[in-house]
């Protein structure tokens, strides 16, 4: 009989900062791969959602397969760290090449080459994802020493996604800046009256920042235009909200500006100002300026004669490409690093010998585990819930909210809930895990989401508009879900002792297998969700591609940037993102407490079930 040995210091250490690296990685392509496709390399909109519903797709079937191959691999280093090696570095390749799309390619050429690396990337993700969330329960024993590792991991997990949201667009910029710096397609060009005809149209917006009926048309003024960029902005070769049929369009999200109309003075950095310019070509004879200022700054402006109008647009869409290719580098760097500490520390101390079967028998013991599918699908609920929230808070905060600071505001909450998340799972966690079993934890955090969406609706319907009052139910939301992430993990992982039980057969690899492809489940449920209430309610993006020259003017004359949705949408959107998520979490606790089995009595029943099969030898 093998000494029973618990883990150090240097293992858990070792376990979690693969955590932290493998969730940066996801991170980083979950939050940006659409950004960096759709707004710097200029893939539709349309062409990206069909390339994810073929990647979620294929992810049903790779991922149970994967878990299958895992299970069957014997190796002298054991049968997860081999294909934790592998599937982390074919990922770090393909993470870097998929922010490295050429920028000569054309459009179908991107969309294929959207395609293959983002599906390609999620195949092998998935690949070193299994083993290492399979290796839990095959290195710990039952009980507080797995939660703990698992709480650690899901903590670590959290820490790696935080990092990334924070740093990413800063990092981007100062690598992308330092690296275009030296680029050999660099150009400055200044244009003013003498060689180009200006249309320029000042908009006052309002104090929620929305344009107003009210604009004057600046025929008279004197326009100076300095535009520094790459050659790849004006040929067309870099983003379709940028160039369409040789025209160039720059505005707030691909641009650095300031502006000076007679004597005052903006940037992008003080008020609710914007600007947008759409120019015939590079030579630009011709060009279309929208100007939005605020009312004090609009009323300023002198209605006639002649004004000195100032412009400098420092287009960032190169800056961004270069920036998330070798960012991407480094985060993949790092990746391979921690995962190879993990590999070098971590020893499968308690793989259990078993017959190896057949991808069908794998499948039919799945199945027959009905305690694991109990979880899976607790997962995919707890998860849709969640995501159907994050999906729809941008809109919450642009449309409902509102104001000049929304995206302030946003990534304020974002800050404070992500923080919320990982403390909750560090330190709340432990400190309610010493009072109550990890099953009426899940009850307790279930109860609190609920409440916290019940808040937020309250809070919204009342009209507060008041940022850091939305901390109260976003800190009872993302701290309950935050804790329930290690609580389900706990719960799956028992399931496979549940599994050798019932099975004789130990299917960690198969059941984990599950995990990966159920969050991704749940995500593209969410995202159905929102899509479906963004339509149904009309409520669309305040910036719609406008890249000739009459659909700027069309736009400016019907002041149709950043119009607000009307009430009955703002209703919808609170109810959707609020009474859903309650209703998919109430669905979610009556479904577990009427097929969950395994609190801590009969777990602790199969455990010494289990110590008397080996004791016997069977």
């Amino acid at each position: 009989m093998s000494e029973k040995r618990t883990l150090t210091g240097v293992e858990k250490f070792a376990y979690g900062i693969g955590a932290v690296a493998k969730d940066m990685v996801y991170m980083l392509s979950a939050s940006y791969v659409l950004y960096y496709f759709q707004d710097i390399m200029g893939v539709s909109a349309i062409a990206m959602g069909i390339i994810l519903l073929v990647a979620r797709v294929f992810d049903a079937f790779n991922d149970p397969i994967m878990g299958v191959i895992v299970a069957k691999t014997k190796t002298r280093w054991g049968k997860f760290r081999p294909w934790l090696m592998i599937g982390t570095i074919t990922n770090t390749v393909l993470l870097v090449l998929m922010f490295a799309a050429p920028p000569t390619l054309d459009a179908g050429g991107l969309i294929a080459y959207a395609a293959i690396t983002y599906i390609l990337w999620g195949v092998t993700y998935t690949m070193m994802d299994i083993p290492y969330w399979s290796m839990v329960p095959a290195f710990t024993e039952s009980g507080k020493e797995r939660e703990g590792l698992s709480a650690l991991a899901r903590s670590c997990a959290g820490v790696g996604s935080a990092i990334i949201t924070i740093v990413t667009v800063m990092a981007v910029a100062a690598i992308g800046s330092k690296m275009a710096a030296g680029s050999a397609d660099n150009i400055n060009r200044v244009y003013d009256n003498s060689n180009t005809s200006f249309e320029v149209t000042a908009i006052e917006r309002d104090a929620d920042g929305n344009p107003t009926s009210n604009m004057i048309f600046l025929d008279d003024a004197k326009v100076t235009l300095s535009v520094s960029a790459t050659q790849k902005v004006f040929d067309g070769t870099v983003g379709n909200e940028n160039v369409a049929d040789g025209v160039v369009y720059l505005k707030n999200d691909n641009t650095d500006y300031s502006f000076t109309i007679g004597n005052i003075a903006m940037n992008e950095n003080l008020g609710n100002n914007a600007i947008e310019i759409s120019m015939d070509s590079a030579d630009c004879g011709k060009a279309v300026v929208a100007i939005y200022v605020p009312s004090d700054e609009f009323n300023l402006i002198p209605v006639s004669g002649p004004t000195d109008i100032k412009i400098d647009m420092n287009s960032t869409v190169e800056v961004e490409r270069l920036g998330f290719k070798y960012f991407s580098l480094i985060i993949g760097i790092v990746f391979i690093l921690f995962i190879t500490i993990t590999c070098a520390c971590i020893k499968e101390k308690s793989t259990v010998d078993m017959k190896t079967a057949s991808i069908g028998e794998m499948f039919k013991a799945l199945v027959q585990n009905d305690q694991a599918m109990t979880i899976v699908i607790t997962i995919v609920l707890a998860n849709t819930a969640l995501y159907i929230t994050s999906n729809l808070l941008i809109y919450f905060f642009k449309y409902d909210l509102a104001g000049s600071n929304w995206q302030g505001n946003y990534t304020l909450f974002n800050t404070f809930a992500g923080g919320m998340q990982i403390l909750a799972m560090m330190l709340l966690f432990p400190l309610l895990r010493k009072i109550f079993s990890t099953l009426k934890i899940f009850y307790i955090c279930v109860i609190a989401e609920i409440f916290g969406y019940l808040v937020l609706l309250g809070m919204a319907i009342t009209g507060i508009t008041n940022v850091f009052a939305f901390f109260i139910p976003g800190f009872f939301i993302m701290s309950a879900s935050g804790i329930l992430n290690v609580v389900i993990t706990v719960f799956l992982a028992n399931t496979v002792d549940y599994g050798e039980i019932k099975n004789y057969r130990r299917d960690e690899s198969v059941i984990f297998s599950m995990q990966t492809f159920v969050v991704k489940l749940a995500s593209g449920i969410a995202a159905l969700v929102a899509s479906i209430c963004l339509a149904l309610f009309n409520i669309q993006e305040d910036s719609a591609s406008v890249l000739d020259m009459a659909g700027l003017v069309e736009k400016v004359r019907n002041s149709g940037v950043l119009a607000s949705i009307d009430n009955s949408s703002v209703m919808g959107l609170r109810m959707i993102m609020t009474i859903g998520p309650t209703i998919v979490l109430v669905i979610a606790v009556l479904f577990f407490k009427k097929k969950y089995i395994l609190n801590d009595e009969k777990l602790q029943e199969i455990s010494v079930e289990l110590v008397q099969r080996k004791t016997k030898g069977m």
